[in-house]
């Protein structure tokens, strides 16, 4: 009776943590975010930095950044958990400085993040899917698959639990083998990475956190090929 008695305190204990990690694990199989309103992104709370504005565009509506100054910063992190993911996203680069992280994941207390980044070349751009648990880091970028400015493009980064990927428009630009541990909690920023430098210039429109690995066809499918 004893034992059993300890075995149940000790259960009882234990049994916050077990369903905080579950509820952080499964919560929300997919999260989307619209960009059509500043004081809230995905129903969470924003703070704005700069200007962004909300404009209509041919997709819907977007908010656009001026490169300079303009940000907005959540305090979620909406893949934190995740033993797979992929973060989609439906955005127009516009130019601005040759390197921009323009939407960044940051665990809290670390240097563990995802990001979504282009680098400008000869008026051009290419994209630059990063990610950093632990000792793995990893960074996606082949700066001679260039796309115009100025163009609404769906981009993807994908990771399977042994593979990380990304994509523009559905066509796979890179790929590495590597083992991504899960993000705890955290923030996001929007427009500008975490630490406010490498601003972006151009519009984001709408993006998309699904807790499991994606193929293209199962994209967000407007702007696939």
């Amino acid at each position: 009776m004893a034992a059993a008695t300890i075995r149940m305190r000790l259960f009882m204990k234990l049994l916050p943590l077990v369903l905080a990690g579950a509820s952080l694990a499964g919560a929300g199989a997919q999260e989307t975010w619209t960009f059509d309103r500043l004081d809230r992104i995905g129903g969470h709370p924003t703070t704005v930095l700069g200007e962004p504005r909300v404009i209509d565009t041919p997709v819907g509506k977007a908010i656009e950044f001026d490169g300079v100054a303009d940000a907005l910063l959540v305090d979620v992190h909406p893949l934190a958990g995740a033993e797979t993911f992929t973060w989609e996203a439906i955005f127009r680069p516009d130019g601005g400085q040759p390197e921009q992280r323009w939407f960044h994941l940051q665990e809290s207390g670390s240097e563990n993040r995802l990001l979504f980044e282009i680098r400008v070349i000869d008026g051009q751009w290419c994209l630059d899917s990063y990610g950093h648990s632990g000792d793995a880091q990893k960074a996606l970028m082949d700066r001679t698959r260039l796309h115009r400015l100025g163009v609404w493009y769906h981009v993807a980064s994908v990771y399977d639990g042994r593979e990380f990927r990304n994509y523009v428009n559905g066509i796979q630009e890179g790929a590495a083998d590597i083992r991504f541990a899960p993000q705890g909690p955290g923030r996001t920023s929007i427009g500008v990475r975490i630490n406010r430098i490498n601003y972006f210039k151009g519009a984001i429109h709408l993006a998309r956190f699904t807790r499991r690995a994606l193929t293209p066809a199962e994209f967000l499918t407007r702007f696939i090929q």
